[in-house]
Protein backbone atom coordinates (compact mmCIF):
# COMPACT_ATOMS: atom_id res chain seq x y z
CA UNK A 1 0.00 0.00 0.00
CA UNK A 2 1.65 3.50 -1.26
CA UNK A 3 0.46 6.50 1.19
CA UNK A 4 0.76 10.12 -0.66
CA UNK A 5 0.46 13.54 1.52
CA UNK A 6 -0.56 16.24 0.00
CA UNK A 7 -0.74 20.36 0.66
CA UNK A 8 -3.54 21.86 -0.59
CA UNK A 9 -4.88 25.70 -0.50
CA UNK A 10 -8.32 27.14 0.64
CA UNK A 11 -8.41 30.75 -1.28
CA UNK A 12 -10.18 33.61 -2.19
CA UNK A 13 -14.36 32.52 -1.99
CA UNK A 14 -13.25 28.92 -1.28
CA UNK A 15 -11.98 30.13 2.51
CA UNK A 16 -15.63 29.60 3.27
CA UNK A 17 -15.78 26.37 2.62
CA UNK A 18 -16.14 24.38 5.50
CA UNK A 19 -13.99 21.00 6.14
CA UNK A 20 -17.40 18.88 5.82
CA UNK A 21 -17.52 20.52 2.24
CA UNK A 22 -13.93 20.19 1.13
CA UNK A 23 -14.28 16.20 2.48
CA UNK A 24 -17.37 15.91 -0.21
CA UNK A 25 -15.52 18.01 -2.88
CA UNK A 26 -12.06 15.14 -2.26
CA UNK A 27 -13.66 12.23 -2.44
CA UNK A 28 -15.23 13.57 -5.64
CA UNK A 29 -12.34 15.02 -7.17
CA UNK A 30 -10.62 11.18 -6.07
CA UNK A 31 -13.39 9.59 -8.61
CA UNK A 32 -13.37 11.70 -11.34
CA UNK A 33 -9.27 11.38 -11.04
CA UNK A 34 -9.73 7.36 -10.87
CA UNK A 35 -7.33 7.31 -7.95
CA UNK A 36 -6.95 3.41 -6.60
CA UNK A 37 -7.65 4.01 -3.10
CA UNK A 38 -7.61 1.86 -0.30
CA UNK A 39 -11.05 1.82 1.66
CA UNK A 40 -11.53 1.03 5.10
CA UNK A 41 -13.47 -2.15 6.06
CA UNK A 42 -17.02 -2.49 7.70
CA UNK A 43 -20.32 -1.98 6.17
CA UNK A 44 -19.67 1.30 5.11
CA UNK A 45 -16.25 1.35 3.53
CA UNK A 46 -14.59 4.68 3.39
CA UNK A 47 -11.70 6.07 1.26
CA UNK A 48 -8.81 6.11 3.84
CA UNK A 49 -8.29 9.80 3.70
CA UNK A 50 -6.55 11.18 7.33
CA UNK A 51 -6.86 15.17 7.12
CA UNK A 52 -4.63 17.14 9.59
CA UNK A 53 -5.85 20.08 11.62
CA UNK A 54 -8.31 22.04 9.01
CA UNK A 55 -8.22 25.86 9.21
CA UNK A 56 -11.65 27.55 10.54
CA UNK A 57 -14.04 28.06 8.22
CA UNK A 58 -13.97 31.84 6.71
CA UNK A 59 -9.99 31.75 6.88
CA UNK A 60 -7.56 31.12 3.79
CA UNK A 61 -4.80 28.76 3.72
CA UNK A 62 -1.95 28.18 2.18
CA UNK A 63 -0.96 25.03 4.21
CA UNK A 64 -3.61 22.57 4.67
CA UNK A 65 -2.53 18.69 4.39
CA UNK A 66 -3.72 15.24 4.05
CA UNK A 67 -2.82 11.32 3.93
CA UNK A 68 -4.35 9.13 0.97
CA UNK A 69 -3.69 5.36 1.23
CA UNK A 70 -3.29 3.51 -2.39
CA UNK A 71 -3.54 0.32 -3.71
CA UNK A 72 -1.73 0.66 -6.79
CA UNK A 73 1.66 2.59 -7.17
CA UNK A 74 1.31 6.07 -8.56
CA UNK A 75 3.53 9.79 -9.12
CA UNK A 76 2.96 12.22 -6.54
CA UNK A 77 3.10 14.41 -8.98
CA UNK A 78 0.91 12.87 -11.90
CA UNK A 79 -1.47 12.42 -9.19
CA UNK A 80 -1.22 15.75 -7.91
CA UNK A 81 -2.44 17.54 -11.43
CA UNK A 82 -5.55 15.17 -11.65
CA UNK A 83 -6.50 15.63 -8.23
CA UNK A 84 -5.82 19.63 -9.01
CA UNK A 85 -7.99 19.81 -11.96
CA UNK A 86 -10.81 17.66 -10.47
CA UNK A 87 -10.72 20.05 -7.75
CA UNK A 88 -12.34 23.96 -7.89
CA UNK A 89 -10.38 27.04 -8.45
CA UNK A 90 -9.37 27.92 -4.98
CA UNK A 91 -8.95 24.61 -3.88
CA UNK A 92 -5.66 24.02 -5.11
CA UNK A 93 -3.80 20.54 -4.39
CA UNK A 94 -0.29 22.38 -4.63
CA UNK A 95 1.95 19.51 -3.54
CA UNK A 96 2.61 15.64 -3.06
CA UNK A 97 4.74 13.36 -2.05
CA UNK A 98 4.92 9.88 -1.31
CA UNK A 99 4.97 9.10 2.97
CA UNK A 100 8.57 7.48 3.57
CA UNK A 101 8.14 8.35 7.13
CA UNK A 102 5.94 8.07 10.50
CA UNK A 103 3.37 10.89 11.88
CA UNK A 104 2.70 14.13 9.70
CA UNK A 105 -0.15 14.99 12.04
CA UNK A 106 2.89 14.84 14.69
CA UNK A 107 4.97 17.42 12.93
CA UNK A 108 1.92 19.99 12.88
CA UNK A 109 3.11 21.63 15.95
CA UNK A 110 2.25 25.39 14.97
CA UNK A 111 1.16 27.63 12.44
CA UNK A 112 1.71 30.91 11.16
CA UNK A 113 -1.09 33.18 10.50
CA UNK A 114 -1.57 36.70 8.66
CA UNK A 115 -3.99 38.76 9.70
CA UNK A 116 -5.37 41.73 7.48
CA UNK A 117 -7.18 44.34 9.92
CA UNK A 118 -8.71 47.23 7.09
CA UNK A 119 -9.54 50.17 8.17
CA UNK A 120 -7.09 49.84 11.58
CA UNK A 121 -4.07 52.56 11.28
CA UNK A 122 -0.84 50.64 11.67
CA UNK A 123 0.33 52.33 14.40
CA UNK A 124 -2.64 51.76 16.38
CA UNK A 125 -1.74 47.89 15.99
CA UNK A 126 1.68 48.53 16.86
CA UNK A 127 0.14 49.62 20.29
CA UNK A 128 -1.68 47.15 20.65
CA UNK A 129 1.01 43.81 19.84
CA UNK A 130 3.40 45.73 22.20
CA UNK A 131 0.71 45.51 24.85
CA UNK A 132 -0.51 42.01 24.11
CA UNK A 133 3.25 41.03 23.93
CA UNK A 134 4.27 42.52 27.16
CA UNK A 135 1.27 40.68 28.81
CA UNK A 136 1.98 37.86 31.29
CA UNK A 137 -2.08 36.39 30.53
CA UNK A 138 -4.31 37.12 28.24
CA UNK A 139 -8.00 35.69 29.32
CA UNK A 140 -10.40 35.89 26.30
CA UNK A 141 -14.12 33.97 26.35
CA UNK A 142 -15.36 31.94 23.61
CA UNK A 143 -18.71 29.87 23.37
CA UNK A 144 -18.17 26.28 22.81
CA UNK A 145 -21.22 23.61 22.89
CA UNK A 146 -20.35 23.62 26.37
CA UNK A 147 -20.93 27.24 27.46
CA UNK A 148 -18.71 30.05 27.45
CA UNK A 149 -14.91 28.96 28.39
CA UNK A 150 -12.62 31.32 29.24
CA UNK A 151 -8.88 30.33 28.32
CA UNK A 152 -5.51 32.31 28.42
CA UNK A 153 -4.80 33.65 24.66
CA UNK A 154 -1.26 34.59 25.21
CA UNK A 155 0.67 31.37 26.36
CA UNK A 156 0.22 29.80 23.17
CA UNK A 157 1.30 32.51 21.08
CA UNK A 158 5.25 32.38 19.90
CA UNK A 159 5.38 35.67 18.06
CA UNK A 160 3.20 38.21 17.11
CA UNK A 161 4.39 41.20 14.83
CA UNK A 162 2.97 44.41 13.15
CA UNK A 163 4.43 44.26 9.77
CA UNK A 164 4.04 47.20 6.70
CA UNK A 165 0.85 46.66 4.76
CA UNK A 166 3.57 46.03 1.39
CA UNK A 167 4.57 42.88 3.58
CA UNK A 168 1.21 41.76 3.09
CA UNK A 169 0.84 37.48 1.46
CA UNK A 170 -2.73 38.11 0.44
CA UNK A 171 -4.61 40.20 -1.92
CA UNK A 172 -6.93 43.66 -1.22
CA UNK A 173 -8.21 43.01 -4.52
CA UNK A 174 -11.40 41.74 -2.86
CA UNK A 175 -11.77 45.20 -0.71
CA UNK A 176 -10.53 47.49 -2.77
CA UNK A 177 -10.11 50.90 -0.40
CA UNK A 178 -8.25 53.91 0.52
CA UNK A 179 -8.67 53.11 4.14
CA UNK A 180 -5.58 52.51 6.60
CA UNK A 181 -4.51 48.87 6.71
CA UNK A 182 -2.66 46.84 9.50
CA UNK A 183 -1.19 43.89 8.82
CA UNK A 184 -0.34 41.31 11.57
CA UNK A 185 1.99 37.76 11.62
CA UNK A 186 1.13 35.50 14.35
CA UNK A 187 2.91 32.14 15.26
CA UNK A 188 0.89 30.42 17.86
CA UNK A 189 1.49 26.61 19.20
CA UNK A 190 -1.35 24.10 18.69
CA UNK A 191 -2.66 23.53 22.42
CA UNK A 192 -5.35 22.13 24.09
CA UNK A 193 -8.21 24.38 23.32
CA UNK A 194 -6.66 25.56 20.86
CA UNK A 195 -6.26 29.46 20.43
CA UNK A 196 -7.25 30.80 17.15
CA UNK A 197 -6.52 34.06 15.33
CA UNK A 198 -9.96 35.01 16.24
CA UNK A 199 -8.91 34.68 20.03
CA UNK A 200 -6.01 36.67 19.66
CA UNK A 201 -7.93 39.81 18.38
CA UNK A 202 -9.93 39.18 21.05
CA UNK A 203 -6.93 39.33 23.16
CA UNK A 204 -6.22 42.80 21.33
CA UNK A 205 -9.31 44.10 21.89
CA UNK A 206 -9.10 43.21 25.66
CA UNK A 207 -5.35 44.74 26.42
CA UNK A 208 -5.55 47.81 23.85
CA UNK A 209 -9.00 48.42 22.72
CA UNK A 210 -8.06 47.48 19.71
CA UNK A 211 -11.55 46.89 17.19
CA UNK A 212 -11.31 45.97 13.70
CA UNK A 213 -14.56 47.83 12.06
CA UNK A 214 -14.83 44.84 9.81
CA UNK A 215 -14.01 41.44 9.94
CA UNK A 216 -10.45 40.57 9.87
CA UNK A 217 -9.14 38.33 6.59
CA UNK A 218 -6.95 35.25 8.05
CA UNK A 219 -4.75 33.32 6.17
CA UNK A 220 -3.18 30.72 7.30
CA UNK A 221 0.61 30.77 5.43
CA UNK A 222 2.37 27.50 7.20
CA UNK A 223 1.88 24.85 9.94
CA UNK A 224 4.37 22.14 11.02
CA UNK A 225 7.07 21.71 13.14
CA UNK A 226 8.41 24.81 15.73
CA UNK A 227 11.49 24.78 15.91
CA UNK A 228 11.64 26.25 19.85
CA UNK A 229 15.34 27.71 19.38
CA UNK A 230 14.36 29.95 16.27
CA UNK A 231 10.78 30.14 16.38
CA UNK A 232 10.33 29.25 12.98
CA UNK A 233 7.57 26.67 11.69
CA UNK A 234 9.12 23.82 9.34
CA UNK A 235 8.28 22.44 6.59
CA UNK A 236 6.12 19.17 7.42
CA UNK A 237 6.90 17.17 4.33
CA UNK A 238 10.55 18.16 4.20
CA UNK A 239 11.12 14.70 5.89
CA UNK A 240 9.10 12.32 3.09
CA UNK A 241 11.15 14.45 0.23
CA UNK A 242 14.79 13.68 1.77
CA UNK A 243 14.30 10.18 2.41
CA UNK A 244 13.03 10.07 -1.10
CA UNK A 245 16.11 11.80 -2.37
CA UNK A 246 18.28 9.28 -0.48
CA UNK A 247 16.15 6.27 -1.81
CA UNK A 248 16.64 7.64 -4.90
CA UNK A 249 19.91 7.81 -4.49
CA UNK A 250 20.44 4.91 -3.00
CA UNK A 251 18.82 3.16 -6.49
CA UNK A 252 20.75 4.87 -8.86
CA UNK A 253 23.98 3.50 -6.49
CA UNK A 254 23.22 0.05 -6.86
CA UNK A 255 22.13 0.05 -10.39
CA UNK A 256 25.65 1.67 -11.30
CA UNK A 257 27.22 -1.04 -9.50
CA UNK A 258 25.88 -4.05 -11.23
CA UNK A 259 28.29 -5.02 -14.01
CA UNK A 260 26.87 -4.99 -17.70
Amino acid sequence: MQRIRLRYTKRGRLRFTSHRDFQRAFERALRRAEVPMAYSAGFTPHPKVSYANAAPTGTGSEAEYLEIALTAARDPETLRVLLDESLPPGLDVVEAVEAHTPGLADRLTASVWELRLDGVDPADADRAVAAFRAAGTVEVQRLTKNGVRTFDARSAVVDLQSLPATETHSSRADRPSDQPCAILRLVVRHVTPAVRPDDVLSGLRAVADLAPPVPAAVTRLAQGLLDEETGTVTDPLAPDREAATALNTADRAAAASVPA
